[in-house]
C-alpha cells in the first residue's frame, strides 16, 4: 500500500517514519510513504498557501489551489483522497479495516483557521481522530496512518491485532506476564491450566466486562456478532 501526504511540515512524518513497525514495513516493502509539501504547487510568488477569510474573522484558511494542484499531480486512478479535519466522520477501526485494503491513500494535513470549503469538492473521504481540535493535521495523519498500515497484509501477524480492542467490537481482555504473583496479586488461575476453551471464555467475559465499565456504548452495537451479544446478556444479568 501507498501512502502520499500533502503537509507543510515533512519533517514530522519523515520523524514518523523511521520507528517500530512503521520503519520495518517500509523496509520490508509492505508500505511506501511518501510526504508532499504542497507549498510547491503554490502559484503565489511567495509561495503563500493561506489568506485571510471572506466575510472577516481571525485566523488563516489554506487555499484551495495549490491542495488541488498536487492532487492533481499526485492521484492515480487507485487513489482515495483523505480530508483530516474536525468536521469529519469519526476514524474508527472498521475505517482502518476498510481502508487497508485500498491501494493508495492520499492525506491532506490542515493548518491555521481550516480549508477553503471548496477543498471538500475534491476529497473521497472526511475524518476527525477525535472531539478536539489539534494544531497540527500531520498529528492525526500519522494516528490513521499508523492504525491502518498494522492491518496491511504482511505488516505484523493476524494473530497480533485480531484480539485488539475494538476488532470484534469490545476493548480487549486483560493480559498478565511473570512474575505469577506481584505485591500478593496473582495471575488468574484459568490462565495457568492451558485448557484453551476456558482461557477464551475467561477473556471474552473479560473483555464484556472491561466493555461495560470503560466504554457501555460499545455493547450497543449492532454489528456485533450473535455469540457475543448472548454471552453480553449473561454478563451483565449477573453483574446486576
Amino acid at each position: 500500500m501507498r501512502f502520499k501526504i500533502l503537509t507543510l511540515f515533512p519533517d514530522l512524518i519523515n520523524s514518523f517514519k523511521n520507528h517500530s513497525i512503521i520503519k520495518r514495513a517500509l523496509d520490508n516493502n509492505k508500505i511506501f510513504i511518501e510526504t508532499i509539501d504542497f507549498r510547491e504547487y503554490s502559484t503565489n510568488k511567495h509561495h503563500k498557501v493561506d489568506d485571510t477569510p471572506y466575510g472577516g474573522g481571525a485566523g488563516m484558511v489554506l487555499a484551495v489551489q495549490p491542495i488541488y494542484d498536487a492532487l492533481q499531480a499526485q492521484r492515480s486512478n487507485d487513489s482515495k483522497i483523505i480530508l483530516l479535519c474536525p468536521t469529519g466522520k469519526p476514524f474508527k477501526q472498521e475505517e482502518a479495516k476498510a481502508l487497508s485494503l485500498e491501494k493508495e491513500l492520499i492525506f491532506i494535513c490542515g493548518h491555521y483557521e481550516g480549508y477553503d470549503e471548496r477543498i471538500r469538492d475534491y476529497v473521497d473521504y472526511e475524518y476527525s481522530i477525535g472531539d478536539y481540535v489539534l494544531t497540527s493535521g500531520e498529528l492525526s495523519c500519522m494516528v490513521m496512518v499508523d492504525a491502518i498500515a498494522r492491518l496491511v497484509d504482511g505488516v505484523i501477524e493476524k494473530d497480533s491485532y485480531q484480539d485488539d480492542s475494538f476488532q470484534n467490537g469490545l476493548l480487549e481482555y486483560p493480559h498478565y506476564t511473570k512474575p505469577r504473583i506481584f505485591d500478593n496479586k496473582e495471575v488468574p488461575e484459568v490462565l495457568l491450566n492451558g485448557h484453551h476453551a476456558k482461557i477464551n471464555e475467561f477473556r471474552l467475559v473479560e473483555s464484556i466486562k472491561k466493555t461495560a465499565a470503560n466504554r457501555p456504548d460499545l455493547l450497543n452495537n449492532e454489528n456485533l456478532s450473535g455469540t457475543i451479544k448472548n454471552k453480553i446478556k449473561e454478563v451483565l444479568s449477573q453483574n446486576k
